[in-house]
């Protein structure tokens, strides 16, 4: 494959339990909650608007003259199977259920050791098959900025994914970006480590955009609402949308997507981009900002 495509699935399968988790944690992410995060973003000032990449030609949208208009390519990814995925995966394949956003011996997510949660070999397999995608577009097609979680596996799988522009020629930006991270609170795989310690980790990002060493977003006991992540998705969409770069990554998480795709942006005609992120799928879109 050497164009970009809108879609891009790991080679690495999904087995019946992960499938069965996934269809049941995106459940979670829809309905009024959601609805309402939706309904108070068209009051927003800007308005972002996504376009598959293959699909823009044929999708019948006109731009406004009257508004100013911004059309960014962004390629979204969701992190490859992290080591909390795969707990779950084990949890439910020996019959464990849990209340989700609970701290209990049977919920895998608020392990001690899952806190910043690493990818697995599956993870960065998944990770090198999407690297075999992008390495092969062509130089006017490579990102010129890629913006990361500062969650561990969301950072190891963008620099895996676009390891090809960490070259000493290439002036590609790895940024890291609290406003990209998951749905924080509660499920301790959702707590980032200390910039001290992701810096001496991951020397090749830049985390001059994050404020504060230890995580101070994180609660223990509550779990970011729908409509704070939400908002957070649009304070990140009001940063990128007047950065110069017009072809960027973003490297994230399920909860994240699933907020951008459902809360924040307009997806009329494309139902599929709301759809659920497999671990190690990329989503290519044209995004378009208009100001009111």
């Amino acid at each position: 494959m050497t164009t970009e495509e809108s879609s891009s699935l790991p080679k690495t399968s999904h087995n019946e339990v992960t499938l069965s988790l996934a269809k049941k944690e995106s459940a979670e992410h829809i309905g009024k909650e959601m609805e309402e995060v939706y309904a108070t973003m068209r009051n927003k000032k800007l308005v972002v608007r996504a376009v598959p990449i293959d699909q823009e030609e044929s999708s019948g949208i006109k731009l406004d003259s009257k508004t100013s208009t911004v059309v960014k390519t962004v390629h979204f990814i969701r992190h490859g199977q992290g080591f909390h995925n795969f707990c779950a995966d084990m949890f439910s394949a020996d019959g464990k259920e849990w209340e989700q956003f609970v701290r209990s011996p049977t919920n895998p997510y608020t392990m001690s050791e899952v806190l910043d949660a690493p990818l697995t070999e599956k993870g960065r397999l998944q990770a090198h098959q999407l690297n075999s995608v992008t390495s092969a577009w062509p130089a006017e097609k490579q990102p010129e900025l890629v913006v990361l979680s500062p969650n561990c596996r969301a950072l190891q799988t963008g620099l895996i994914v676009f390891g090809h522009l960490l070259s000493k020629e290439s002036n590609v930006k790895f940024v890291a970006h609290e406003m990209v991270r998951e749905t924080h609170g509660v499920h301790l795989c959702d707590k980032r480590r200390s910039v001290t310690r992701a810096k001496v980790e991951f020397s090749n990002v830049d985390f001059s955009l994050i404020t504060d060493d230890e995580d101070m977003l994180f609660e223990d006991d509550r779990r970011e609402s729908k409509m704070e992540i939400g908002s957070r998705v649009y304070k990140f969409f009001e940063w990128l949308h007047t950065k110069e770069e017009n072809i960027i990554a973003v490297a994230s998480h399920s909860g994240w997507l699933m907020s951008v795709f459902n809360g924040v942006c307009e997806c009329h005609g494309f139902p599929e981009l709301r759809d659920w992120f497999h671990t190690g799928e990329m989503r290519s879109v044209k995004l378009i900002f208009e100001e009111k």
